[in-house]
């Protein structure tokens, strides 16, 4: 059975409460259940910290195993050169998404320091990205 673990970053905890016009009225635990109910043919499990080093340490753990691994580094995208190092040691392929388009937001949001180690970046398809990462990693043999 294919395995995809989800990690989010920081401030993904409030998710349907924090700015509901840019992040939606969902929660991530509501969503993750219908990606659940949609891919019930894969291992999906989700893994969420406000804190950069747990956030590192559990791609340590799961980062050399046959794993796929959907990212929202929230915030740590833009700021953090340890987080990038993490995603380039690792053996799992990672894709980077965002619920929201960085590019059309603040400026100091435009730039990811984690896009060069990703397979791939999804970004302002709302919590759909997520689905559409976990898509790729599902049919990409199939193309």
């Amino acid at each position: 059975m294919k395995e995809i673990v989800i990690i989010n970053g920081p401030n993904l905890n409030l998710l349907g409460k924090r700015e509901p016009e840019i992040y939606g009225t969902s929660s991530f635990e509501e969503y993750f259940k219908v990606l659940q109910k949609k891919y019930n043919d894969v291992s999906l499990s989700y893994f969420q910290s406000n804190i950069e080093g747990e956030l590192i340490d559990y791609l340590h753990k799961f980062g050399f195993s046959e794993v796929s691994i959907v990212l929202n580094a929230a915030g740590y995208t833009h700021t953090s050169i340890a987080l990038a190092d993490a995603v380039a040691a690792i053996d799992a392929e990672v894709i980077e998404v965002h619920i929201s388009q960085p590019a059309a937001r603040e400026k100091e949001r435009h730039t990811s320091i984690l896009s060069k180690y990703c397979k791939g970046s999804i970004s302002g398809l709302g919590l759909h990205s997520y689905d559409s990462a976990i898509n790729y990693f599902m049919t990409k043999e199939d193309l």
